[in-house]
């Protein structure tokens, strides 16, 4: 006896719909998040299933693939679909063009969906509790950068507008001197009085290199003419810039906290070794890709399979006469952004990496499809060495059709 569910969450409940394998509608209810609703979802599948309990499936559709919720339907033995908002959208369109839309009527239709196309459906992958922390802790980590870059950005738009000498002064404005020196005197007037003392020390305690030169560079730029603001706007400039670095500051100290958690916990996972054997790949870009594809071996059937979810491999549009290829713009960015990272790590760590990038541009390609072709090369590479489980071999990656001279390989 198989029962088809389909539930359509919220933050605080499910509106969830039990149908048989006939269509029929057994039950609908709206049910609490947390324990309290998974108890009551439980005796609901459980009054239907009855005696044919022992021997029956369940199949549940939703449309997110984590959370405590999932986690504890897949830990019930339900086999749980993850369906994707597009996905799910389109199949409501396929039984109805009005435009008509509840919480009722989507669970509705993700019960039917999981009864008649489960088989086109991705089942929840299961992955261990050991990937999962590795993919929570890479991503808040690049989370972290990303947002970092955009208080730099704020500073740099804040500095332009009333203080451009500071620019000038100061190449990275979230190195730790940087901030030192900004944060002591954001404004023109206090900069100028900055001594070769103080920037000295900054400089210092930043472990920079060639400080005597650097200092006076920076004290020329500091002290050199420059357009200004009235002094009431450039003392609300200066409280805003304190500010931001305060922000920035807060946010170099956790990057690093973070980072040393990241490779702590992905050199203990069992597949560190393999990632970190592929060209390209340190401990922090190894954990993310990682955590994005997971450490599931059954979730991809291929090669090809692990590329088109990386969305590194082409998508064809035939129609006619008309045949296009281009490139996946339906993917995971947080996956497709460190691969990318890899690809270009990869040409000076891989002589074969080296020479498939060459040949594209020599082909005529831009960078970005050669590193994207070169990306997709290199997700199938691991692959084969996970199903296998052995570490990256340059000899076997790339075999003798890539021309890759012999001296090459062996240096």
């Amino acid at each position: 006896m198989r029962l088809f569910v389909g539930d359509d969450w919220a933050e605080d409940h499910h509106d969830v719909e039990v149908m048989n394998e006939a269509g029929k509608v057994l039950a609908k209810r709206r049910l609490p998040e947390g324990v309290a609703g998974m108890a009551r979802l439980h005796e609901l599948i459980g009054e239907r299933l009855g005696e044919d309990a022992d021997g029956a499936e369940v199949v549940i559709g939703i449309g997110t693939d984590r959370g405590p919720w999932v986690a504890a339907l897949v830990a019930a033995g339900y086999v749980v679909y993850a369906v994707n908002p597009l996905q799910a959208s389109r199949y409501r369109e396929r039984h109805g063009v009005s435009g008509a839309k509840s919480d009722s009527g989507d669970a509705h239709m993700l019960t039917d969906m999981v009864r008649t196309d489960s088989h086109q459906l991705r089942a929840v992958a299961g992955d261990s509790a050991d990937a999962e922390g590795v993919k929570v802790l890479a991503r808040t980590h690049k989370t972290l950068i990303w947002e970092r870059t955009r208080q730099v950005q704020r500073l740099r738009h804040q500095l332009r507008e009333y203080f451009a000498a500071a620019l000038e002064a100061f190449e990275d404005l979230d190195a730790p001197d940087t901030l030192e020196l900004l944060g002591k005197a954001p404004d023109p007037a206090r900069a100028a009085r900055l001594t070769r003392a103080q920037v000295s020390a900054a400089l210092k305690r930043a472990h920079r290199r060639n400080i005597t030169d650097k200092a006076t560079a920076i004290l020329a730029a500091l002290r050199g003419e420059q357009l200004g603001q009235p002094p009431a706007v450039t003392a609300a400039y200066a409280v805003t810039v304190r500010a931001l670095i305060a922000v920035i500051t807060t946010l170099n100290e956790q990057v690093k906290t973070l980072q040393g958690q990241v490779e702590a916990d992905f050199g203990r996972h069992p597949d560190a070794e393999i990632y970190l054997s592929q060209p390209g790949l340190g401990p922090i870009l190894g954990a993310r890709v990682l955590g994005e594809f997971g450490d599931d071996p059954d979730r991809y059937a291929s090669g090809k399979a692990r590329k088109n979810y990386a969305a590194t491999s082409p998508i064809t549009r035939a129609s006619g006469k008309k045949k296009v290829v281009a490139a996946r713009f339906i993917r995971n960015d947080r996956l497709t952004d460190a691969l990318m990272a890899q690809a270009f790590a990869a040409l000076t760590a891989s002589p074969g990496a080296r020479a498939l990038y060459d040949a594209e541009r020599d082909r005529g390609a831009e960078h970005n499809p050669a590193l994207r072709k070169l990306a997709n090369r290199l997700v199938g590479i691991p692959h084969g060495c996970l199903k296998t489980r052995t570490i990256y071999d340059e000899a076997t990656a790339w075999p003798h059709e890539e021309k890759i001279p012999q001296s090459d390989l062996a240096a």
